[in-house]
Parts: C-alpha cells; sequence; structure tokens
C-alpha cells in the first residue's frame, strides 16, 4: 500500500481544478470529473492527506455536460482503476487512476 506522493496529487489536483468541478450558477453540481463505480457516481474531492489501498475494481468516466446544452467538455467516456482508501468506506469514498501513485480521491455524489 502506497502513500500518495505530493507531486502525484498536486498534478492530478490541478487537473481537476481545469476540469471545473464546482457549483453552477443554478446551484447544482458540475458533472465533470464524475466517475462511476459500483452503481454510485463520484466527484473530485479536497482531500490531500489519504493512503491509497488495494485495486479495488474499474471506475467509467463519463462525459461531461453540465450545461444542458448538448455540449460536452470534450472528454470522452473511458475507465481506469478504483482503489480503496485506507480506513474509509468505499461507498463514501474512494482513489481513481491509472496507477496508485497517480490516484486521486473522490467522494459520492448524492
Amino acid at each position: 500500500m502506497t502513500t500518495i506522493r505530493w507531486g502525484a496529487l498536486l498534478a492530478t489536483a490541478a487537473v481537476l481544478a481545469l476540469a471545473g468541478c464546482t457549483e453552477s450558477d443554478g446551484g447544482a453540481a458540475s458533472c465533470a470529473g464524475l466517475v462511476r463505480y459500483d452503481g454510485r457516481g463520484y466527484l473530485p474531492t479536497e482531500k490531500s492527506v489519504f493512503t491509497v489501498g488495494e485495486r479495488l475494481g474499474t471506475v467509467r468516466v463519463e462525459p461531461c455536460d453540465d450545461t444542458g446544452d448538448g455540449v460536452y467538455d470534450g472528454s470522452g467516456e473511458h475507465e481506469t482503476n478504483a482503489y480503496a482508501i485506507e480506513g474509509v468506506d468505499p461507498t463514501e469514498s474512494i482513489a481513481v487512476g491509472d496507477s496508485r501513485a497517480d490516484a486521486a480521491p473522490m467522494t459520492v455524489h448524492r
């Protein structure tokens, strides 16, 4: 089990910030960064210290049309890895990335 490296965390955080995972003017959360795992949706979180655990399976990264105008954010649907976060129930949070070293924390979207 690997503790996430700060460089990978900062790079991932920058990518997620550019994805625009923020509240829109209407108050609804953006779908940018949304992944699906085990029947639940997860969005990026700001948790900065965590330990990546075992690989849980595969997540589906979904394309995003958070404005409803039929224009997607440029990302196509693809798959990557889901990892447990030590000490956290996967129904609440998981880590997502191509490897343990670049996995970023995600929290269930309610």
